[in-house]
């Protein structure tokens, strides 16, 4: 039988995020990703199919949903709320 509880405690959030978009920063963007949440796993800089959005807007793919804000501060407040 496995244990339900080891699956979740091992299980971190996984960012992904867009290398290509011109919403997109990840020159500061990265190292926030990384101050919100250090045991989070940051998926290589690529394009993630979210192009319409990320031309204007940052985003970050997180655990398998876009979340997007207005801004890059807008981002990580609706990131640190997810989280």
């Amino acid at each position: 039988m496995i244990d339900l509880n080891i699956l979740i405690a091992d299980t971190h959030n996984e960012f992904k995020v867009c290398g290509k978009c011109k919403g997109v920063n990840l020159s500061t963007l990265i190292p926030r990703l990384v101050k919100l949440d250090s045991d989070a796993v940051i998926h290589e800089p690529s394009c993630v199919s979210y192009c319409g959005p990320g031309r204007d807007y940052p985003f970050v793919i997180l655990n398998n949903k876009p979340v997007v804000g207005t801004d890059e501060d807008d981002l990580i407040a609706k990131l640190g709320e997810l989280l």
